[in-house]
């Protein structure tokens, strides 16, 4: 089916729209006395779940034999039920028990293989394939395991500029949002290969082509509403399967998430909203801005509210830390060990680079101006910043000056026009 909806890059969708396009996708698949699944993101995308949330379980909650929820969290911490309750806009218990008894949340557990089963196994010949030879290796295809007792699931989240597989949405709320490790680190480490300038923003990957056969393996209904964000509100909502939704939406993001510069900027501030709470997620403040940092230019990720690095990974990354991919490629055999899916997100923070007589020679210089110490930037080979001396308005406005100061980094993509 092709998908059902519509968007805009010149206005944006009213409640009324949003409902009529639920009512159309509803009408248009069975969900009678269905047990239904809907994957939701948790805190770290921007995008009114709370709409989405209200308008289906008014238009579906009365037909389907299930209306259970489940944040696809990917390897990020569990919410708690009040951050939940939040994201979906339920203001406490009660008002759940008593406007919304159908609706049961769960947090998706990654590391746990109780929680856990293998849907099929992509073989050495199969990525070596889609990678295009970049890796050959098989990889189990592990997902949340409660998917199973479902007849649907559909997948409610926004479409976004990506750095590992390109364009965010569709099928990605499965893998990683809802995997296991395994599958997690192999497509991570192979977006690192490519790397991210070569692969965000771009519609078809290699790792998108990883993410939709895993997704093949489900032998149950997938569906989603793949939703296009502006601010906080709607520009635009398409319904299908996740490739046809994703489709839709991801043509509509390239118009609306990608900001296009003349020249690069020697220095560029760049921001890190409250949503990201650790680095891991704040990362993000370079990886959409990478693009249009000069040659031996700094970006500082200014995160006055983040304490560490990762709440998930803290310990690993800290053993290994950060480093451009040809740096961890000339030293394969030391990181053995070490998840594709940490060392992945090790090069796209510290980004591209080269080495030269054994010595790292990154394009960037990517300085941290947290909450994090000197100490702990320079032991995890980043720059440091004291976030109290940094007053954004020096940045402001002197774009001229090769400076560049974007104050809610992580969503909107920054390219060089060609």
């Amino acid at each position: 089916m092709s998908a059902i909806g519509n968007g805009s890059t010149e206005r944006l969708l009213t409640e009324s729209e949003v409902r009529a396009i639920c009512e159309k996708a509803v009408a248009a698949k069975n969900f009678d006395n269905k047990k239904v699944l809907f994957i939701i993101p948790d805190h770290s995308r921007t995008a009114p779940i709370d709409l989405m949330f209200r308008t289906l379980y008014d238009v579906l909650a009365e037909r389907v034999a299930l209306f259970d929820l489940i944040v696809a969290l990917g390897t990020h911490p569990p919410m708690s039920d009040a951050a939940i309750y939040h994201r979906v806009g339920i203001a406490d218990k009660s008002e759940h028990q008593t406007k919304f008894p159908k609706a049961r949340f769960f947090n998706h557990h990654w590391k746990n293989p109780d929680k856990l089963t293998v849907a099929g196994t992509l073989t050495e010949d199969d990525i070596a394939e889609i990678s295009n030879g970049l890796l050959r290796q098989s990889v189990d295809v592990t997902i949340n395991k409660m998917v199973y007792d479902y007849d649907s699931l559909v997948i409610v989240g926004p479409t976004f500029p990506h750095e590992v597989v390109g364009f965010s949405g569709g099928n990605k709320y499965l893998f990683p949002g809802i995997a296991g490790q395994e599958i997690i680190d192999l497509f991570h480490w192979l977006g690192a290969l490519i790397t991210n300038p070569e692969i965000i923003g771009t519609k078809y990957t290699p790792v998108r082509a990883v993410v939709d056969r895993a997704a093949a393996f489900l032998p149950m209904e997938r569906l989603c509403f793949s939703l296009v964000v502006k601010g906080y509100d709607l520009a635009g909502l398409y319904f299908g399967t996740p490739e046809d939704a994703w489709e839709s939406a991801s043509d509509l993001s390239d118009k609306l998430h990608i900001i296009y510069k003349e020249k690069p900027f020697n220095s560029v501030l760049s921001r890190a909203p409250e949503m990201y709470d650790d680095l891991w997620t704040g990362g993000k403040c370079m990886y959409k801005l990478e693009p249009v940092v000069a040659d031996g230019g700094e970006l500082i990720i200014y995160a006055p509210h983040i304490k560490e690095v990762s709440v998930t990974h803290g310990e690993i990354i800290k053993k290994i830390g950060y480093h451009t991919r040809d740096y961890f490629l000339s030293n394969m055999d030391k990181f053995a060990d070490i998840p594709g899916g940490i060392m992945a997100h090790s090069t796209h923070v510290k980004g591209i680079g080269k080495m030269e007589n054994g010595v790292e020679k990154p394009r960037v210089n990517v300085v941290l101006a947290t909450q994090i110490p000197p100490e702990e930037c320079a032991a995890i080979n980043l720059g440091y910043r004291d976030p109290n001396s940094i007053n954004p308005a020096d940045w402001e406005n002197k774009e001229d000056e090769g400076l560049l100061y974007v104050p809610k980094a992580g969503e909107m993509l920054y390219r060089l026009k060609k």
